[in-house]
């Protein structure tokens, strides 16, 4: 008797994990068309419109150059050294902000995943990771513009030659540290939006724990800054790393070790399967919550 072939299969979804990536796969246009209406949506209605993703991380590099550089004289070095050692202070704090602002743009959007998509994941099917999904691509899309102005500016002090930054080896690990940065982002954003359908508290401090959370990491100073005894604590914080070893891929001076930056990989990838496992709970019912 010849076996019937069936479009859609439904099953009871009781595994612990149950993570389809061919149904994603199947949903690429459905997630491509998500990231044009969050990329699109974000800057709909400006004058600036794109230019919005190059002036914001600007700003911010000019008030902490000012701020943190010129008026506290935080040290913008990550190991600390006797040598006159020159790292343009503003390439310092730009390097640091644009991973930073990728990390919290993306947690903060993708921790009202449910919330803001409630209205359309009522109505039609389709994979609920398709929005995180959705949400840290078309951020990524941000951060390639300011990366992309972050390394025109490199070269223009790279070229006045009155620097001593200069590519190190670690330039390597740069699709890592990318690829590190998004899952991280993604997996605290997908566990925070877990957790809001139903504490909504929750939402409410996710802007003030990202703040807290950025002093905690050093952005707007160098590793040099905290004191040996307690630094490990720092390399504990998964972002540090990422941070950390993005400088000193295009400074050539800093601070990396393998160790640290291998627990953060850890870190990231328990923090992923976490939410992933929260996120396929929550999921199934939160229809009923939101």
């Amino acid at each position: 008797m010849k076996q019937q072939k069936f479009d859609t299969i439904i099953k009871s979804q009781q595994g612990l994990l149950d993570f389809n990536l061919k149904e994603l796969v199947r949903y690429k246009d459905l997630i491509y068309l998500f990231v044009k209406r969050d990329f699109i949506s974000k800057y709909k209605q400006t004058i600036l419109g794109p230019l919005w993703a190059i002036i914001q991380p600007l700003f911010t590099t000019v008030v902490f150059t000012i701020i943190f550089g010129n008026l506290a004289n935080l040290t913008t070095l990550d190991v600390a050294t006797k040598e006159d050692i020159v790292v343009p202070g503003f390439l310092f704090y730009m390097a640091g902000t644009i991973c930073w602002s990728y990390f919290s743009t993306t947690v903060t959007a993708t921790a009202n995943t449910f919330i803001a998509n409630s209205a359309i994941m009522g109505k039609v099917y389709f994979p609920r990771m398709v929005t995180p999904i959705a949400t840290s691509l078309s951020n990524f899309i941000s951060f390639i513009i300011q990366f992309v102005m972050f390394v025109i500016i490199w070269f223009f002090y790279a070229l006045g030659g009155k620097t001593d930054m200069r590519l190190s080896s670690y330039i390597i690990l740069l699709p890592l540290l990318i690829l590190q940065l998004i899952l991280l982002s993604m997996a605290v954003g997908v566990i925070i939006s877990s957790l809001t359908t139903k504490y909504r508290d929750l939402a409410m401090l996710v802007t003030f724990g990202l703040q807290l959370w950025q002093y905690a990491t050093p952005v707007v100073y160098g590793l040099a800054l905290i004191p040996k005894q307690i630094q490990w604590i720092y390399l504990l914080n998964p972002v540090t790393p990422i941070i950390i070893t993005f400088r000193y891929a295009f400074f050539g001076r800093g601070y990396f070790s393998l160790f640290y930056y291998s627990i953060g990989w850890g870190i990231t990838i328990l923090l992923f399967f976490i939410g992933l496992i929260l996120f396929n709970r929550i999921e199934k019912t939160f229809m009923d919550t939101v």
